[in-house]
């Protein structure tokens, strides 16, 4: 893989700062910002095709939108068990609070609110963990669908994991750098905007501005990646007949 590349090739585009630009400014509007997941998957399917020129416009907007909303429905899907679980320690620790007006329940809210507690901590640390996984089988998802386009493809684990298991190295290569390169830029962009942030009014708005740019940059660098991955992954797969 060639890491550099993913990080200087937004730079190598003469039109980037408009490319750029537009991108961070939709990804200021709700529900427009979906267009931004269509933007991932078109620098990933560009890369994989060895496009000299992976940075796309965004004059098919309508089309990245659509990509970017199968996409977030995609990822709505996989959280319902999240989604689905956070109402079990809710709806535990809502009884204590129905029973405390009750003196002689103070125990049993006391035992339950306990209880909850305990399932509360457990169910966090499943989080945690789903939250992991998901984080190392979205960008194979995602690959996936660069490739096929279509919403099913998204829930074939069958090639998902395929995939991941034929090209391991890569594939963690890519996910390992992306999620450096997350934290880095994200605390590069937490200190410039502490910094700016005691400038009233300027500062703020230049804060607000370099965080923004920072999340567009890591996008570009995760898509660039993974594109590379897709293209590996592709080559691996035999000629068809």
């Amino acid at each position: 893989m060639n890491i550099g590349k993913a990080f200087s090739y937004p730079f190598e585009d003469k039109e980037w700062p408009t490319k750029a630009g537009l991108g961070v400014l939709i990804t200021l509007v709700p529900i427009l910002n979906f267009a931004a997941f269509g933007w991932v998957i078109e620098i990933m399917r560009r890369v994989g095709k060895g496009d000299p020129q992976p940075l796309p416009g965004w004059d098919d907007l309508g089309k990245k939108f659509m990509d970017g909303l199968i996409l977030f429905l995609v990822g709505l899907i996989y959280a319902l068990p999240i989604i689905l679980l956070v109402g079990v320690p809710i709806a535990i620790m809502t009884i204590p609070a129905i029973l405390a007006g009750n003196s002689n329940m103070q125990d049993t809210a006391k035992a339950i609110a306990t209880a909850g507690g305990i399932v509360s901590l457990c169910l966090s640390c499943l989080f945690i963990l789903y939250a992991l996984g998901l984080s190392i089988l979205f960008p194979a998802i995602y690959v996936e669908y660069a490739h096929k386009g279509t919403f099913a493809s998204c829930f074939n684990f069958k090639e998902i994991f395929a995939q991941i298991g034929k090209n391991t190295g890569a594939f963690f290569t890519a996910w390992g750098v992306y999620l450096g390169t997350s934290i880095g830029a994200s605390l590069a962009a937490g200190i410039v905007g502490g910094l700016l942030g005691w400038i009233p009014c300027l500062g703020q708005l230049v804060a607000v501005v370099v965080g923004l740019a920072a999340g567009v940059y890591i996008l570009l660098v995760y898509a660039h990646l993974f594109g590379q991955y897709g293209a590996t992954e592709a080559a691996s797969k035999p000629a068809a007949a």
